[in-house]
């Protein structure tokens, strides 16, 4: 299978030439390892998805460790939990080398822990999402929404979606979850994860998940911060200030991955995606997670929230740039035809976020599925078609002291 090189490469190196370590996280098949591998094709390669090399570095972590003079790679690292100690020890014995253990694993729970217990103030890290719209092959991006971007099943152009789905949410089921000591009824567990699919681009209320489920709202918390952990879900804060409004509070939620949200809610073809009622709700969420994985990737610091008032006002985004002061006031639409009515809505939500203190004039923006129109039907108001939407959101920047690479902590 052809490798398809990576936005997150560049970061990488960059890294590796700032830090000791260097750490790629993320979930489940999002080609960490194919990564490494090729990315970094001249350096040692250790999977510890091989009984042997754990044997060794238990028995003798200090001696394993010195097998290597120059930098190397550790796959599924968290295996290994013997070597952590010595890591940090071989490390600070040499605090001038940079780029000398390259890390990364697929459980999170067991990695992350390692990681900030042993190497705080050592490490950088990075996550590895699934493919960004721009990193697939372009015959495979009309397929996104229905069927996901995880590497492997989008270099297969999807084939056997269903089969793939099935075997990952069974994989991460049974390792994942199961270790993290906090699930009781893998059942439960599952029919959580079901609902969330169903009410992507919702806000989050544990409180009704818990009655749905039939576990406490505590357990729910628990079971979310589990998904949020393990790259599956994540939660979009709403936007505040002190402007006399009464204003939402609760975060909506999203999946990284929209391909996951078709198959746990069942819709099988585009048809179905389109004409139900969850084609507007994962067409925003496609949206979202694609703002956020190439803001993850380049490292850029976008501050993402949305907007909305107890009396209906809303806008699905609020995007800021603090960088170069882009600031976008947005919704989401799945409709094909521009409408001049939805700008009026985000005017006036533009106009209380410059009534909370912002100085910075706010492009009004809706992202659709029709043509790109600049500046219509007034100045400063866009109608965005996908591609460019994103795009607007993926341009390099030179990294300031805004966008530095960060430790996992502070030195001990």
């Amino acid at each position: 299978m052809p490798y398809r090189h990576r936005v997150l490469e560049q970061r990488m190196k960059r890294y590796l030439a700032l830090f000791p370590a260097v750490a790629v996280t993320g979930p489940r098949q999002s080609g960490k390892s194919t990564l490494l591998r090729t990315a970094l094709s001249g350096l040692p390669y250790v999977s510890f998805d091989d009984p042997e090399e754990v044997r060794a570095a238990a028995q003798d972590p200090r001696g394993y460790l010195s097998r290597f003079r120059g930098s190397v790679i550790l796959d599924e690292a968290q295996r290994a939990p013997e070597l952590f100690s010595y890591l940090k020890l071989a490390i600070d014995a040499d605090r001038g080398r940079r780029g000398r253990f390259i890390l990364s694993g697929s459980n999170q729970f067991s990695l992350s822990r390692r990681l900030s217990e042993s190497l705080a103030g050592r490490i950088g890290l990075l996550e590895l999402h699934p493919f960004e719209r721009s990193e697939m092959p372009k015959a495979a991006r009309p397929s996104q929404m229905l069927l996901g971007s995880y590497p492997e099943l989008t270099m297969r152009a999807h084939d056997g979606a269903r089969e793939w789905y099935s075997s990952y949410l069974g994989t991460y089921l049974e390792r994942d979850v199961r270790l993290a000591n906090e699930v009781g009824k893998p059942s439960d567990f599952q029919t959580l994860l079901r609902l969330l699919a169903a009410r992507t681009s919702q806000e989050y209320n544990a409180s009704s998940l818990a009655r749905d489920v039939g576990v406490d709202s505590k357990t729910i918390e628990s079971w979310v911060s589990i998904l949020e952990a393990s790259y599956l879900v994540f939660r979009l804060r709403p936007w505040h200030a002190n402007i006399g409004k009464r204003l939402i509070k609760r975060p909506k939620l999203y999946f990284w991955d929209t391909g996951l949200v078709c198959h746990l809610t069942g819709i099988r073809d585009d048809e179905a995606l389109q004409a139900g009622p969850l084609g507007g709700p994962v067409f925003e969420n496609l949206v979202l997670a694609e703002i956020l994985k190439a803001a993850a990737h380049r490292g850029l610091e976008v501050q993402i929230n949305y907007f909305r008032e107890s009396n209906g006002l809303e806008s699905d985004l609020l995007l800021h740039h603090p960088e170069d002061g882009r600031r976008w006031v947005a919704d989401v639409k799945p409709s094909h035809t521009p409408k001049a009515a939805w700008m009026d809505r985000l005017g006036r939500v533009a106009a209380l976020a410059l009534e909370s203190g912002s100085r910075a004039a706010c492009r009004r923006v809706v992202i659709y599925q029709g043509e790109t129109k600049r500046d219509w039907p007034s100045p400063g108001c866009d109608f965005l078609n996908l591609e460019d939407a994103i795009g607007a959101w993926q341009v390099e920047t030179r990294p300031t002291r805004h966008t530095k690479a960060r430790a996992t902590a502070r030195r001990r």
